[in-house]
């Protein structure tokens, strides 16, 4: 008898992603444990860099207040 390999299918992979709303989430949960001192002094320099980036991505890629604001007629 011949040594057959079975071929398993895989099936693909999803890609990994993040939404904006994660980023968000993620920005809210740095602002609390900060807030609640989860963090020790030394950690809050690349933590704050961190934040930093994070914000200003987000504040690049959401649309302003006053842009989705419907002018009243």
């Amino acid at each position: 008898m011949e040594n057959q390999e079975q071929v398993v299918e895989q099936a693909p992979q999803a890609q990994p992603e993040l939404s904006i709303v994660d980023l968000q989430n993620i920005k809210a949960i740095l602002e609390t444990a900060v807030r609640r001192g989860a963090f020790q002094a030394s950690e809050m320099s690349p933590i704050g860099a961190v934040y930093d980036r994070l914000n200003t991505f987000l504040t690049a890629v959401l649309p302003k207040k006053e842009e989705t604001a419907q002018p009243a007629e």
